[in-house]
């Protein structure tokens, strides 16, 4: 998995580093069960600090899209998320994105297009 870091970007760089990691997951690039870099490695490949990437790793354990343990690391594993409170934040975001892709012209059709497209590349990632 390639780690891209826009440090121009207004989002800070964990979060970056944390939303490449689930869209990784999500991919399939990044298999459950699969051992995710120790800490001092993705800090160095990604040209981070190491307490960026510790700060990382906990919001992606207590988000429960990895597990750590101190003999094996950090292990992707299936996120356990309560169905509710997923669709709770699932909700929240798209009515975001919706609502500034209704304020920059696009069609509900071209929205509802893409959102199937990606959905589609996604569960093919994952699969494969």
């Amino acid at each position: 998995m390639m780690i891209e870091l826009d440090t121009s970007s207004s989002i800070p760089i964990y979060t970056q580093l944390r939303n490449q990691i689930v869209l990784g997951i999500g991919r399939g690039e990044l298999k459950i069960g699969s051992r995710l870099p120790t800490v001092r490695q993705l800090a160095a490949a990604a040209g981070v600090n190491v307490m960026t990437v510790n700060k990382v790793y906990a919001i992606l354990r207590a988000e429960g899209f990895i597990e750590i343990d101190r003999r094996h690391g950090a292990m992707v594993r299936p996120s356990l998320e309560d169905a509710d409170a997923l669709q709770e934040k699932c909700s929240a975001q798209l009515e975001l994105l919706i609502a500034e892709s209704r304020l920059k012209g696009m069609s509900k059709k071209r929205f509802l297009d893409l959102c199937e497209n990606i959905y589609e590349k996604q569960a093919l990632g994952a699969e494969g």
